[in-house]
């Protein structure tokens, strides 16, 4: 394969995931088993995915600041424990033995497809808990432990951490869907952009790859956020949830071949 087809197919890739991420969310279901497809490594190509998407996490948290407006005290509460997790789940990923991440990669990922096939189910089901600035009465020590191990997960892989994070944010914090939303938002750019710094500094990084991927995502987003009202969101949503099955299932039989 030339190295014109190769960076053609990542940036393809990487341009659907923006806007798909935009749009629904989920892709990271498309760049990560394109980039094993075309011979990465699986860690090689978990690190270099995460960095290359980190600008994507930064767009959507800008997008939502307005609605992180009385939130100051929540984020320097949980950011911390989302940047130890992430940190963590990083260090998982590059200390642990590369088999063993090969072997969870189908499992991860339909993981990562359930969460994305149950997510607006998720959010009419928290729709129902709105309330104005109800604050639960957890404690703060399991806050802190969900938040944790939900950005382990996103250190170690990523795919899905947004619903993850809903769904724990859910249980811990009574407030309109919105503005946990853009809480989430928050806790995953934390956690990501933790790994990623942590990632900067390993041997797994294939920068011309992040490159090409981290403009082609940029512009792929960009074209979602500017299409978002016209297209149907499920459309895409259930493309990623079955090409996340199909990509699953071909990993798991190729661990048995």
């Amino acid at each position: 394969m030339t190295d014109f087809l190769f960076y053609s197919i990542i940036c393809i890739s990487a341009i659907g995931a923006g806007f798909i991420n935009a749009i629904a969310g989920g892709g990271t279901l498309i760049t990560y088993p394109v980039l094993v497809a075309l011979g990465i490594p699986p860690v090689f190509a978990n690190v270099t995915n995460t960095i290359a998407l980190c600008p994507g996490y930064i767009g959507g948290t800008i997008a939502q600041r307005n609605d992180l407006k009385g939130q100051k005290k929540r984020m320097v509460q949980m950011i911390p424990f989302a940047v130890a997790g992430g940190i963590t789940g990083g260090l998982l990923l590059l200390f642990s033995d590369e088999k063993i991440f090969t072997q969870l990669v189908p499992y991860l990922i339909f993981l990562a497809s359930f969460l994305l096939m149950f997510q607006d189910r998720l959010k009419n089901a928290l729709k129902k808990r709105d309330s104005e600035e109800k604050i639960s009465s957890e404690k703060f020590v399991l806050k802190a432990i969900l938040i944790f191990f939900a950005t382990v997960y996103g250190g170690y892989f990523g795919a899905g951490l947004g619903v993850i994070l809903l769904a724990v944010l859910a249980l811990i914090i009574e407030d309109k869907l919105i503005r946990l939303n853009a809480l989430k938002q928050t806790l995953s750019l934390s956690a990501n952009v933790a790994a990623a710094l942590f990632f900067l500094f390993s041997d797994k990084v294939i920068w011309p790859v992040v490159l090409v991927m981290a403009l082609a995502a940029y512009l792929g987003g960009y074209m979602g956020s500017k299409l978002a009202g016209h297209v149907n969101p499920a459309i895409f949503k259930w493309s990623v949830v079955s090409i996340g099955f199909v990509i699953g299932f071909i990993f798991l039989l190729k661990q048995y071949s």
